[in-house]
């Protein structure tokens, strides 16, 4: 997941509002999300909820953790706080096979697993790693239950970005090989979760929702899915990028079954706190309450959408716009990320569309009829193109933080003292006396 999507899901905002752009952080960047950024953990704490998060952060490191999740709104986190492809690699398949479909980062330090501000492992243990997670999960769940407090948890699965990996009881599982392997890992996590909810009659009173934030990494083959119907891939603004599907879980308020209405990871903190009854930060929203579609089977109040790249551009602004099932691209470029069969989806090939891109999305879900030049959809062309305009002219761009610069000594690492040679200095396991895993009686506060 792009810091850019992260960010959006998190604060309910674009990511130009807050500067999460362009591309994504590495472990030795200046910058990270604004501690002026009001997350749903923030937002849910006046109601009295109880916050974790488990998983990839990804949203700056800064130094000294300045923009760690306990400085964003989190009573508990337990994670990596980048991608694990950032990172020098290690065994990635059951017992000590390589990582073997992607390029790590030995510049870096050792990948490490954070509980709460201390680092208790690095370099992270793949093979073990969704085990660890999964049982902080269910002690999180199991601790505010115990407590009948109200909780938010944040499940931020590392699956299934590239390095692909599976530990013991996946490894050589599946017939889809190492690819199938990682998702059922990622299938048995989940259901970790949701058994816990059931078991503690918890399911019925808590709104579980389920996501990627974009398509598949095309160029990477058998290890990067497929984005099926669907024109290109990750990093584009094709619907093979950002369209991806989202499931909604909760018994008794959620009728089972399917809606074609438009809906984004920009809508979750808003309709999380309409749930909660909690007060919407005093920012500009770009997420919608989409309850009535949740709850009522209603129409959804998302009527439009503005589509960036991963590395949006101020000069350019979005490069696609939606309303209701009408697309207009503007701007199209492939992505190094989308190298297919497919021309259109490759990177290098910026190319600019006036009049823009006409598609009907609920007709046209590849985006293989351009219907900008029938006289029949010339009204909903100059609507989007209006849009567009108004959008753009209203977006306020605050600073990039990824571009603010690198400093190596801002790189995480579990010893004291470590100047240089990262990877030979910063090492450290539950052999050293650090614990390995969150304990039950560590979640009470001081």
């Amino acid at each position: 997941m792009y810091t850019f999507t992260r960010a959006g899901l998190l604060t309910g905002r674009y990511a130009p509002r807050s500067g999460m752009y362009p591309g994504t952080f590495k472990p030795d960047d200046i910058g990270g999300l604004p501690l002026s950024e009001v997350t749903i953990a923030e937002a849910l704490k006046p109601a009295g909820y109880r916050t974790g998060m488990i998983g990839k952060w990804h949203l700056g490191y800064g130094e000294n953790g300045k923009y760690h999740p306990s400085h964003q709104g989190f009573d508990w986190y337990y994670g990596i706080p980048y991608t694990h492809a950032e990172c020098p690699c290690n065994s990635c398949y059951y017992p000590h096979s390589p990582c073997i479909e992607t390029k790590c980062e030995p510049q870096y330090v050792y990948c490490p697993v954070f509980a709460n501000m201390t680092i208790v492992r690095q370099p992270v243990d793949l093979l073990t790693l969704d085990a660890e997670y999964a049982k902080v999960a269910v002690d999180f769940i199991r601790f505010n239950a115990q407590q009948e407090t109200p909780f938010f948890l944040y499940y931020a699965f590392h699956h299934m970005h590239t390095p692909i990996y599976s530990g013991e009881n996946f490894t050589n599982k599946t017939i889809r090989g190492h690819f199938g392997d990682a998702l059922a890992e990622l299938d048995w996590a989940v259901g970790e979760v949701m058994t816990t909810l059931e078991s503690l009659n918890l399911d019925n009173n808590t709104l579980v929702f389920f996501s990627s934030d974009n398509g598949p990494a095309l160029v990477l083959k058998k290890f990067g899915g497929s984005a099926g119907l669907l024109k290109c891939g990750k990093s584009t603004t094709y619907e093979g990028g950002p369209r991806v599907p989202g499931i909604a879980y909760w018994p008794g308020k959620i009728t089972p079954g399917f809606t074609p209405e438009l809906a984004s990871t920009l809508d979750i903190l808003p309709t999380v706190c309409s749930i909660a009854n909690v007060s919407l930060p005093k920012v500009q929203l770009d997420g919608v309450d989409i309850s009535p579609v949740l709850f009522k089977n209603e129409k959804s109040p998302r009527k439009k959408f503005f589509y960036y790249r991963g590395e949006p551009n101020s000069s350019v602004g979005v490069y696609a716009v939606r309303y209701q099932q009408y697309k207009a691209h503007f701007f199209t470029e492939g992505a190094g990320n989308s190298i297919c069969h497919d021309p259109d989806c490759n990177p290098k090939n910026f190319k600019v569309h006036n009049p823009p891109l006409l598609y009907n999305l609920h007709e046209d879900p590849s985006e293989r009829f351009d219907l900008s030049k029938s006289s029949e959809y010339q009204n909903i062309s100059q609507l989007l193109i209006a849009l567009k305009a108004e959008f753009d002219m209203n977006m306020k761009w605050a600073p990039s933080q990824i571009q603010r610069g690198t400093n190596e000594s801002f790189q995480p690492c579990c010893r004291s003292g470590c100047t240089s040679h990262f990877t030979q200095c910063c090492k450290c396991d539950a052999a050293e006396g650090i614990p390995l895993i969150f304990q039950p009686n560590m979640y009470s506060k001081a």
